[in-house]
């Protein structure tokens, strides 16, 4: 067999999925494209002297956006919450100038991250910890050293104080002590000098459990950000050398075929009374999507989804109960709580990681809740060549919680070109 053995090391924080370590195997020129002009050879991911190691220090100032009453001073303290910062300390790696994958996906980079978040509401909100993935890359190049960027963080958080009917009753925002961290930022990088980085721009952040526990209005911040980076070994391939750089192949158009299963649990608001009454019982959710997809670049593939699923909490109802005693629900017959669906999907591809969006329709169902109109969110994270596993959220009418979406994929007639391997 000719080419590498590479191993790489991901992580992937949600719930249950806080740690994966995965080891991936690749042939032929690995990493880099014939632009090194070396020959291959095998080491290890952070000893690897073809790719630049970075470390990161950014502050992020935000404003709490109001949604719920707890924020504008229906809590303890009387005192409305606007004010959020937090500090990151953030590991990544990118790939060197000239390589076929800096030149296809725009510098891309990726690592992990961990935040530390305060509101000025310790009591009742807690001042939580984040774990998470990220990845960015160049959306314009201004100059040599400056540039427009984008980047995403997901993972999770922990340290909140979550609602409590004894000491914590205000607090109707958040119902857990661990729940999903979700940012995107969109910053200018200006190249200090050969090892350190100057960002700064703008980022949106939402918390929230995923409708896994009551109460789940989540939080929502907009702000500012602000950071150094620092690289250890930026290339010697610097944007003022003239090198020669190899034509990028062309991209083998084709149709892929991805299976998703996946499955969680969910929290429900029963309608009763004229207002929703909140069941104690957690409810499990199954599912599938077969996607076939056409890929029409490196970067962008789209198609159309068949969508089954089996929703435990779908059409749940509740009766009239004599005060004082548990308030009953109970569940439909079994055809009442199942959908096949279809859905229009698009996703973005880059390396490692794909983010995915849906818009679709049940079609065959029960009636009642699963007459619906739904949307989906989803990242798809590399485990070898043609698996990957899948974290997505669904929601209705844009608005209305669903459930999550935490499974693994495959995939099949597969020929992209991966040079990051």
């Amino acid at each position: 067999m000719k080419g590498i053995i590479q191993i790489r090391k991901m992580l992937l924080l949600w719930g249950t999925m806080l740690l994966l370590s995965g080891y991936v195997f690749a042939e032929g020129y690995g990493f880099f494209s014939p632009l090194e002009n070396e020959p291959d050879s095998t080491s290890f991911l952070f000893m690897n002297k073809k790719i630049s190691h970075r470390i990161g220090v950014e502050v992020r100032p935000g404003y709490v956006i109001p949604t719920h009453s707890f924020l504008e001073g229906d809590n303890y303290k009387m005192k409305r919450i606007r004010n959020s910062l937090s500090a990151h300390l953030k590991y990544s790696f990118q790939f060197l100038p000239g390589t076929y994958t800096d030149r296809i996906y725009g510098g891309v980079y990726q690592g992990i991250g961990i935040g530390y978040h305060t509101f000025g509401n310790r009591m009742e909100l807690g001042d939580p910890i984040t774990f998470y993935l990220f990845q960015g890359a160049s959306l314009a190049k201004f100059t040599p050293r400056l540039s427009f960027n984008y980047e995403w963080n997901f993972g999770v958080s922990t340290g909140w104080k979550p609602y409590n009917a004894d000491y914590n009753q205000y607090n109707h925002i958040l119902g857990s002590k661990v729940n999903a961290y979700l940012n995107v930022n969109f910053y200018l990088r200006w190249m200090l000098s050969r090892q350190f980085d100057l960002t700064a721009g703008v980022d949106a952040t939402h918390f929230s459990n995923g409708n896994t526990k009551f109460p789940n209005a989540g939080l929502n911040m907009a702000g500012l950000k602000l950071g150094i980076v620092y690289k250890f070994n930026r290339s010697e391939y610097s944007s003022s050398k003239s090198l020669y750089r190899y034509p990028i192949p062309d991209f083998p158009r084709h149709i892929s075929y991805d299976l998703v299963l996946f499955g969680s649990w969910r929290r429900k608001g029963v309608p009763f009374g004229g207002e929703e009454v909140a069941s104690p019982d957690a409810y499990p959710v199954f599912g599938f999507n077969f996607a076939p997809m056409y890929n029409f670049g490196y970067k962008f593939r789209a198609g159309v989804s068949i969508d089954g699923v089996y929703d435990g909490s779908a059409n749940v109802y509740t009766e009239d109960y004599i005060v004082g005693t548990a308030q009953q629900f109970y569940k439909p017959s079994l055809d009442k709580q199942l959908a096949l669906g279809l859905s229009a999907r698009g996703e973005y591809v880059m390396p490692y990681f794909t983010v995915g969006v849906g818009l679709g329709v049940n079609v065959l169902h029960g009636g009642g809740d699963l007459k619906a109109f739904y949307q989906i969110l989803a990242l798809k994270t590399e485990i070898t060549r043609n698996t990957f596993l899948h974290i997505g959220y669904s929601l209705q009418n844009f608005h209305t919680p669903n459930f999550l979406m935490l499974g693994i994929g495959f995939r099949f007639h597969n020929k992209y070109p991966a040079f990051h391997r």
